[in-house]
């Protein structure tokens, strides 16, 4: 098709794609260049702001890294991954724990951990944390042999990948539910942490004057066969940042009751008050038991 005006390119574009032999994938590459299209012409974007807009699409291909991923932090940020896991988790009437997004930092192959394990792998601070939970399935039944996924950032800020000073793995470690469908493990309070703020994600948070913080929080990735994956976070009560989440990923289910214990018999001899406690029942249904493609290494 031969181009005379602006409104002959859209239409030529979606015609040079209608071979593509996966109808889904047509079905999406059209209805995103249709968008696409749509976002300039309804700004009347200029050939400088659509430089800019490629210049830093290029940057967060550049800063991802195996243990930095740019683009994920770009979604969170703009509330695209909570949109997409809130509309595919939950929906009808669905008795599953809510999803929650995966984040930029889960990696495949946490160290396996025994039933109440330490996930405390080099030292850091803060107030133990004790947390015992279950798994149940759709008909809350226990789910024994459960594999589930445990992590979290530490009180300085940061994920063991990004910080040299912590052990690798630390806070972090891979369960099996017993017969009852329970695991528990040890570790400390997770804290609020601001997300990386040098890149294009940070920049644009902090051009529009928004906190760059996450409240604190545990990672969960919950996984067996013949149950859908279910990804999700478990808030601390009374967190900083809750109602202001920068990647939007709150959802009033998923804040959890972290007790604090300031007297009374200690879990372990080492502890001193205070100490914390988290008690958490998941529920998930019947489904695709695939599992994520990591965002690190």
């Amino acid at each position: 098709m031969i181009i005379d005006s602006e409104d002959d390119v859209t239409p030529a574009v979606v015609k040079a794609m209608e071979n593509a032999p996966d109808a889904r994938l047509r079905e999406i590459a059209n209805s995103f260049v249709k968008h696409l299209h749509a976002f300039a012409k309804e700004t009347r974007l200029t050939e400088r702001e659509w430089e800019y807009g490629v210049g830093m699409l290029n940057r967060v291909g550049a800063f991802t890294t195996d243990t930095h991923n740019e683009g994920i932090l770009l979604s969170d940020c703009l509330g695209l991954s909570t949109l997409v896991c809130l509309m595919n988790n939950g929906a009808g009437g669905s008795t599953e724990t809510a999803a929650a997004l995966l984040g930029p930092f889960w990696r495949m192959n946490s160290p396996k951990t025994a039933n109440g394990g330490s996930i405390v792998r080099s030292p850091t601070p803060g107030p133990a944390l004790f947390a015992s939970l279950r798994v149940l399935d759709h008909n809350k039944k226990p789910l024994e042999g459960t594999e589930v996924d445990v992590w979290h950032a530490s009180t300085t800020g940061m994920y063991e990948n990004q910080d040299e000073n912590q052990a690798d793995h630390n806070l972090r470690g891979k369960f099996h539910t017993d017969a009852d469908g329970r695991f528990s493990f040890r570790t400390v309070l997770p804290a609020g942490y601001p997300i990386p703020t040098t890149g294009p994600a940070g920049e644009i948070v902090l051009y529009q004057k928004r906190a760059p913080w996450r409240p604190a929080h545990l990672h969960f990735l919950i996984h067996k066969p013949g149950f859908k994956t279910l990804v999700t976070q478990v808030f601390v009560d009374g967190a900083k940042y809750l109602d202001c989440d920068v990647v939007f990923g709150v959802t009033t289910a998923l804040v959890g009751d972290y007790k604090k214990h300031e007297s009374g018999a200690p879990p372990a001899p080492d502890v001193k008050a205070p100490w914390h406690t988290l008690d958490y029942t998941f529920h998930v249904e019947p489904g695709d038991s695939g599992l994520p493609t990591p965002p690190i290494k």
